[in-house]
């Protein structure tokens, strides 16, 4: 009986699933972004982070290549960890939310705002957007993970 209410909680026929999975995979693919742009400023801008990067671009020292820094690859890198310090409780935090049967509604627009919110916090953050734009996304992101946080406790507790 339990296994039978696990498997329609988490199949694709469960409507609070189907988005929090749709959210899911489209904050993975937003992710990897950061990590093509941290690539591609280190490559163009020839700003390696270790000596190995170096030698790797320029195995005979004849450049004269050296380990420096880039404001657009550590923007890039902050972007990223920003990322990873929200989405991965996010995913957490958002799968033990399910198990809590929350109403539909209210869950699929928490999941859609989260994203939403991210994207966003992403582009403000790109482009340096002034402030408070970027503190607002993040904001609403931090609020909805502490919101699926303090519903889980309540409920399993």
């Amino acid at each position: 009986m339990a296994s039978e209410m696990a498997s329609e909680m988490f199949s694709k026929e469960n409507p609070i699933f189907a988005s929090f999975m749709v959210c899911a995979g489209a904050l993975a693919l937003k992710m990897a972004v950061p990590v093509f742009l941290t690539i591609y400023y280190r490559t163009t801008r020839k700003a390696f982070a270790n000596e190995e990067d170096v030698k790797m671009a320029d195995p005979e020292g004849k450049k004269e290549l050296e380990i420096k820094t880039d404001e657009d690859v550590e923007r890039a890198r902050r972007i990223h960890l920003n990322d990873l310090e929200n989405v991965v409780p996010f995913l957490v935090l958002g799968f033990f939310y399910i198990t809590t049967n929350p109403p539909a509604c209210c869950s699929t627009t928490l999941f859609r705002v989260f994203t939403g919110a991210r994207f966003l916090h992403t582009i403000v953050y790109w482009f340096g957007i002034r402030q408070p734009s970027r503190g607002l996304c993040f904001l609403t992101n931090f609020g909805i993970n502490i919101y699926m946080a303090v519903k889980i406790i309540m409920y399993y507790m």
